[in-house]
């Protein structure tokens, strides 16, 4: 805990950002830090609350123990707050940029809707200890003799490749991308997340003695059977990115696309990388919609502004939530109720209760999305129907599971997936049904979190290695 009295004495102060008219015209971080001072009165409003929700199930996947560095940090000890935040998280700069905060939600003080300011403080501990020089290479002390295969570098691959290495394995990563991070780097706008933060940790990670290899489909450029030959394990950590589909008509017009395509091709432009053998996906001068309601449909959002688009409608087949939750019957858990994200308030049209019945269009390419109101069972209502202006329809209704043209297609029947595609493997050992080979992160549990794909990549780790040596010193 913090200051006893604190949460008594100081009031919720969190990041500001840049005015929205600003920010659209770039594409870097637009969140405003606090000074060091003042996220120390933050850290001192944690209050002794007997059963600290927050870095429970209910609050923070890996179990960050916040109210310790909240401690640490309101007594100005910012070292050991890193040190005990990194205990839990290998990547707390990731998640205190984009990730939700649950643990915010399940906050004692959240009870009077002003829980401590927890994901500002754990950001600002993750980048000053970066900038004071705490973070260096962690590399084993011996070497197992063991080698391990991660296939895919997202925040799950990534998490359980630092932490094999650091158990002395020697650890391959292997990338379909130019560069690692996944969705991290390729999905989540820079403007939310700059992937320096990532190029900074491969380098870390490599000086603890991973090897990273790029351009490699596995399943494809190479097999996953050389791969269990060449190494003593194989962790499959590539996600769930096959786009569900809502099987509009229209949907092969022009100017209708899937959100990821489009999201990829602008992170790759702010990169540096070459696009221009691909068609242009671009919403400037243009009236967009998106359809879905969740956070991949937000960054739609903030990227068109960012590219110059006319307009933005984002329609949402769910009905408005409440503007509030009710906190006795919900709390600690996370709620559903109205909530505005920065890419939203930027200028978006919201449309609720709205079910896309198709996408419209003259000469091939899309002129509009018709649509219509839709009754509690989220039934269209017959007479409700509307056409919405579209140059640009970007579809962002979530995933269905993992792409199934490359490795699982290689594996057949011999490799077991549970009922929505995911590859099967349970939480103890995240074995799956083939010898030698783990999976981890969203192509086990589905379309997650970030802090869910480093809290399975991290478990992952500790279950290979007691595999390969009969135990592990590694925190679960």
């Amino acid at each position: 805990m913090g200051k006893v009295t604190g949460f008594l004495e100081i009031d919720r102060q969190d990041q500001k950002y840049q005015p929205a008219s600003d920010r659209i015209r770039h594409f870097r971080e637009f969140t405003l830090p606090l000074a060091d001072k003042d996220v120390e009165r933050q850290a001192a409003r944690c209050m002794d609350c007997g059963i600290p929700y927050c870095h429970g199930p209910t609050g923070c996947p890996v179990h960050n123990q916040i109210p310790d560095w909240n401690d640490l940090v309101y007594n100005g000890d910012w070292e050991l707050a890193a040190r005990n935040l990194h205990s839990t998280n290998n990547f707390p700069e990731f998640t205190g940029r984009i990730c939700p905060a649950p643990c915010e939600e399940a906050c004692t003080l959240n009870l009077e809707d002003v829980p401590v300011a927890i994901k500002t403080v754990e950001q600002a501990i993750a980048d000053k200890a970066w900038a004071e020089g705490w973070i260096k290479p962690e590399p084993a002390r011996e070497r197992t003799g063991k080698t391990v295969a991660v296939v895919g570098s997202g925040p799950a691959g990534m998490a359980a490749a630092q932490q094999l290495a650091r158990a002395g394995h020697t650890v391959h990563v292997y990338e379909r991308e130019p560069k690692a991070g996944g969705l991290l780097r390729y999905g989540i706008p820079d403007f939310k997340m700059e992937k320096h933060f990532i190029d900074r940790r491969v380098k870390q990670m490599e000086g603890e003695g991973v090897t990273f290899h790029y351009g490699v489909n596995v399943g494809v450029t190479v097999t996953i059977g050389e791969l269990r030959e060449r190494h003593d394990a194989v962790l499959l950590t590539a996600g769930a990115e096959r786009p569900r589909d809502p099987g509009l008509g229209g949907m092969d017009l022009q100017g209708c696309h899937w959100a990821m395509p489009f999201l990829v091709q602008q992170n790759r432009r702010v990169g540096g990388e070459d696009v221009s053998r691909e068609a242009p996906l671009w919403a400037g001068g243009k009236h967009v919609v998106v359809i879905g309601g969740g956070d991949t449909a937000s960054d739609c959002i903030g990227t068109s502004f960012r590219q110059g688009a006319l307009s933005v409608t984002q329609l949402d087949i769910r009905p408005m939530p409440p503007l509030k939750e009710d906190k006795l019957t919900i709390w600690p858990y996370w709620p559903t109720k109205f909530r505005t994200s920065s890419s939203q308030a930027e200028g978006a049209e919201r449309e609720f209760s709205a079910a896309t019945l198709e996408i419209v269009g003259e000469d091939g390419h899309v002129t509009g999305v018709k649509c219509a109101r839709v009754d509690e069972r989220r039934k269209p209502i017959p007479g409700t129907e509307f056409i919405l202006r579209a140059d640009l329809v970007l579809i962002a209704i979530g995933f269905a599971g993992p792409d199934q043209t490359t490795f699982i297609k290689e594996l057949g029947d011999g490799l077991k997936s549970d009922a929505r595609t995911n590859i099967a493997a349970n939480t103890d050992d995240y074995m799956t049904s083939v010898d030698k080979v783990f999976a981890a992160g969203d192509i086990r549990r589905g379309q997650s979190l970030v802090v869910w794909a480093i809290r399975e990549g991290r478990q992952a780790a500790r279950s290979i290695d007691i595999q390969l040596t009969g135990s592990s010193n590694l925190p679960r």
